[in-house]
C-alpha cells in the first residue's frame, strides 16, 4: 500500500510539472489583448484605470492593452474587432462590469472579428471591484489582480462551438388567475398551444373573489369572465383545473412535465353543469374557500357560480359516501350518470418549449398577530373577506353587515399595513403595494352605499404611485370625507357594551386615540402561494428571501427566469396591481412567443465532459446533477494499449446547464468542464497568489 502510496504522488508531482511546462509553452504562443473600462465613473472613480493598463501589459503573452470610457459603446466595440485582426490577437480579456450585462456583447464583437466568442473573458472590476471599495489604491491592486486571473484563464481557452436543440411549440403556464389567462390568452393568440395548470377546481383566481377595481371601479367579474370564458373556448388552449405539476424535466425548448390531474369523482364530458347534485347534497355545512368561509357549501361543489369549467367537484373529507360508503345522492339525482366515485388520479406527461408561473398570491396568516383579535371576534375581518361581503354574489348578497350578530355597522375603522412593512418579524418587511388603494377603494364605496357609516383608515403612509392613483384617494378623502389618522392601531379588544373597542395613535396631533367600532377590517400583507418554493425546485429557478421568484434582471430582463425557458407573470414575482400584472403577463407572453418561433436553439458548449480513462463508475456525478444530464454506459475504453469495457459517466450535453457539480463531487478527476476546467481555474488561483 505504502509502494502505491509512493507512486501516486509521484505521478502527481510529475503531472503538475508537466502542466506547469505546457503553461510555459502556451505563454509563448499565445498573444492576449486586455481592455479597460472606465465605465463612466462607475469604474473609474474608485480604480486607477491607467494603472491597471500599465501593470497588466507587462504579464507575460498580454501584447495588447488599453484603456476606453466605455467599452460596450460601439466605438468601444470596434477597438476590440480592430485590435484582434491587427495583432493577431489569440484571447481577449475585458475589464468591465458583470459578465451578466455585456459578454454577450463582446463575444458577439470576437466573432465579428474572426475570434471564436468563448476565448474572450470578462473581469468584473465594477461589481466585484469599484462598487465595494472607497479607497483607490486598494480598488486599484484588487483590479490588476482580477486583470491577472482573466488573463490566466483565457490563456488556457479552447474554441468552443454551440450545439442546437429542437423546440417544442408548446408553451405551459402554471396559475390560472388573471395574470395565467392573459399570458395563455396572448400566446394563443400568436398561434401557439397553450397548456393552463391551475391547482383549484376553476381558473379566476384572487380577482374572480373581488367586489370592484380600483382606480375605475369596475366591476371585477365584468371584466374578469369574458377572459376565462374566451380561454375555455380558445382551440389553443387546454385547461387542467384541480391539477398540479408534479415533476419537471428537460430544458428550455424541450421541458418534459408530469402533470397530476386531480379525481373531481364527476366526468367533465359527462356534466351538463345543472347543479342538481348541489342542491340534494345532505352535507351542507362545509366552510366556502371562495368565500373565504364566511358561508357554506356542500361536499359536492363548484367554487363560484361562473366557474370554468363549470363542473363541480366532491370534497372527500366532507363527503357521506366517502367517509361512510352510504349517500349516494349525488350519483342518484344525476340524470348524465357524470357522478364516480371511482374516479382515480391521472398522470400526464407533457413536453413545452417555455413554462411561464403565474402563482399569484395569498394573504399571510394572522397567528401572530393577536392584538388585532381576529381569532377572537367575528368581527374583526380582512380585506378580502369584505371583498366578498361587499360583492352581490357573497355569503351576505353583497351587504355590510355585523358577521357576530348581522346588523348594520355604524363605525368601521380600516388598519393599514397589517404584516406589511413588519418589522418585529412576524410579517413581512416589504410593502404589499395594493393596499392602500383597496383600502381606499371600500372605504368610498362603504360610503357610498352606506352615508350613515363612519370610516376611519389607520396608516402608516400612503403610497399611491400609479395612473389616476394619488386622486382616488383624494376623492375617498375629500368627496367621501373618510377619516385617515395617521398612525398605527396597538390593540384591538372588545368593548363592555359588545362592540371592539380601537386603541391607537394619531402621530400628527401627537396624541393617543380610542375609538368603538362595529366592524374593524385588517389590510394584511400579500405573499407568494404557498406551493411556490416547491415549483421553483422542481424549475431549478431562483427565488429571493420571501419566496418571491426573482428576475433574470431586475430592469433588463425583468420578465424572465435566471432558468432559461422559464417566465415569470404576475405577484409570484413581486407585489403588483391588476393593471400591471396584465401587463406583465402581456410581456411574458411576448418572450414566449420569442422563443417559440425558433425552429432550434443554440445550446451552451460550456458543458461537462467525462474523461473515460479516470472514471470509476462511482456515480457520484450522476446523483448531484440536478438536470439529470448524466447516465452511465458501459463504453470500450483503451487504458494504454489494455482495451477493456468499463461503466462510466455518459453527459448529455443539450441537458447540461454548465453548473459543475459534478466536477465537485467527483473524487477521480474525470468530469471536467468546457470552459471552466480544473487547470483554468487552478490558473486563476495561482495568479491571484502571485
Amino acid at each position: 500500500r505504502h509502494d502505491g502510496e509512493h507512486d501516486t504522488s509521484c505521478q502527481s508531482a510529475l503531472a503538475d510539472r508537466q502542466i506547469e511546462h505546457s503553461l510555459q509553452q502556451e505563454r509563448k504562443v499565445q498573444r492576449i489583448g486586455v481592455f479597460v473600462c472606465h465605465c463612466g465613473t462607475n469604474i473609474a472613480a474608485t480604480v486607477d484605470v491607467k494603472k491597471v493598463v500599465d501593470v497588466i501589459s507587462k504579464e507575460p503573452g498580454v501584447v495588447h492593452a488599453e484603456d476606453y470610457q466605455y467599452m460596450c459603446s460601439e466605438t468601444g466595440q470596434q477597438k476590440v474587432i480592430d485590435a484582434i485582426q491587427n495583432e493577431h490577437l489569440t484571447g481577449v480579456v475585458i475589464c468591465s462590469c458583470s459578465p451578466r450585462m455585456h459578454e454577450g456583447t463582446f463575444r458577439k464583437a470576437a466573432e465579428k472579428a474572426g475570434l471564436n466568442p468563448y476565448q474572450l473573458e470578462i473581469a468584473n472590476i465594477r461589481e466585484q471591484c469599484s462598487w465595494i471599495h472607497k479607497d483607490m489604491e486598494e480598488a486599484t491592486e484588487k483590479a490588476v489582480i482580477l486583470a491577472r486571473a482573466a488573463v490566466a484563464k483565457v490563456m488556457l481557452d479552447t474554441p468552443l462551438t454551440p450545439g442546437e436543440s429542437r423546440v417544442v411549440k408548446r408553451a405551459l403556464v402554471i396559475g390560472g388567475g388573471i395574470a395565467g389567462i392573459q399570458t395563455a390568452l396572448d400566446i394563443a393568440d400568436a398561434g401557439y398551444e397553450v397548456d393552463i395548470v391551475e391547482k383549484t377546481p376553476s381558473i379566476g383566481g384572487r380577482m374572480s373573489q373581488l367586489d370592484k377595481t380600483f382606480p375605475t371601479l369596475d366591476c371585477s367579474s365584468c371584466i374578469l369572465t369574458p377572459r376565462m370564458g374566451e380561454v375555455n373556448a380558445h382551440e389553443k388552449i387546454n385547461i387542467y383545473t384541480y391539477s398540479e405539476v408534479e415533476s419537471v424535466g428537460g430544458f428550455v425548448g424541450d421541458f418534459k412535465v408530469d402533470i397530476r390531474k386531480k379525481a373531481r369523482y364527476v366526468d367533465m364530458d359527462k356534466c351538463t353543469g345543472c347543479g342538481l347534485c348541489q342542491e340534494k347534497c345532505p352535507s351542507k355545512k362545509n366552510l366556502s374557500e371562495f368565500n373565504r368561509g364566511l358561508s357554506n357549501r356542500t361536499a359536492i361543489y363548484t367554487p363560484f357560480a361562473q366557474a370554468v369549467p363549470n363542473v363541480p367537484v366532491i370534497d372527500t373529507a366532507n363527503c357521506i359516501h366517502f367517509k361512510t360508503g352510504k349517500c349516494g345522492i349525488c350519483s342518484k339525482v344525476c340524470a348524465a350518470g357524470a357522478v364516480n366515485y371511482d374516479q382515480k388520479d391521472e398522470v400526464i406527461t407533457r413536453e413545452y418549449g417555455a413554462i411561464v408561473v403565474a402563482t399569484g398570491f395569498d394573504t399571510i396568516s394572522l397567528d401572530k398577530f393577536d392584538e388585532y383579535y381576529y381569532n377572537q371576534s367575528k368581527d374583526v375581518i380582512t380585506s378580502l373577506e369584505m371583498e366578498r361581503l361587499m360583492n352581490a354574489a357573497g355569503p351576505t348578497g353583497g351587504k355590510v353587515v355585523r358577521l357576530s350578530n348581522g346588523e348594520h355597522p355604524k363605525d368601521i375603522v380600516f388598519i393599514q399595513c397589517v404584516g406589511s412593512r413588519d418589522v418585529t418579524c412576524r410579517g413581512k418587511s416589504y410593502c404589499s403595494k395594493i393596499c392602500c388603494m383597496y383600502t381606499a377603494k371600500q372605504a368610498m364605496l362603504v360610503r357610498d352605499h352606506y352615508p350613515d357609516v363612519n370610516v376611519h383608515v389607520f396608516y402608516i403612509d400612503v403610497r399611491t404611485p400609479g395612473k389616476n392613483f394619488d386622486e382616488f384617494y383624494r376623492r375617498a378623502v375629500e368627496e367621501f370625507d373618510v377619516d385617515y389618522i395617521k398612525g398605527q392601531v396597538g390593540k384591538v379588544s372588545e368593548a363592555p357594551n359588545g362592540r371592539l373597542l380601537v386603541q391607537g395613535s394619531d402621530l400628527l396631533d401627537n396624541r393617543q386615540i380610542k375609538m368603538e367600532a362595529d366592524l374593524v377590517v385588517l389590510a394584511t400583507a400579500i405573499e407568494p402561494s404557498k406551493d411556490a418554493r416547491k415549483l421553483a425546485t422542481m424549475l431549478t429557478a431562483s427565488m429571493d428571501t420571501n419566496d418571491f421568484f426573482t428576475e433574470a434582471h431586475a430592469k433588463l430582463r425583468p420578465v424572465e427566469s435566471p432558468t432559461a425557458g422559464v417566465f415569470l407573470s404576475g405577484v409570484c414575482q413581486g407585489p403588483k396591481d391588476i393593471p400591471e400584472t396584465v401587463a406583465q403577463a402581456g410581456a411574458a407572453a411576448v418572450k414566449v412567443v420569442g422563443l417559440l418561433a425558433k425552429d432550434k436553439l443554440t445550446t451552451n458548449p460550456c458543458t461537462a465532459e467525462s474523461n473515460p480513462l479516470f472514471c470509476n463508475g462511482c456515480a457520484s456525478c450522476e446523483k448531484v446533477c440536478p438536470y439529470g444530464a448524466i447516465s452511465y454506459e458501459d463504453r470500450q475504453v483503451n487504458d494504454h494499449g489494455i482495451r477493456e469495457t468499463r461503466h462510466v459517466a455518459v453527459v448529455n450535453g443539450a441537458l447540461c446547464h454548465g453548473c459543475g457539480a459534478c466536477t465537485v463531487a467527483c473524487p477521480s478527476g474525470a468530469m471536467d468542464l468546457k470552459g471552466f476546467s480544473n487547470r483554468q481555474i487552478l490558473a486563476e488561483v495561482d495568479a491571484i497568489c502571485r
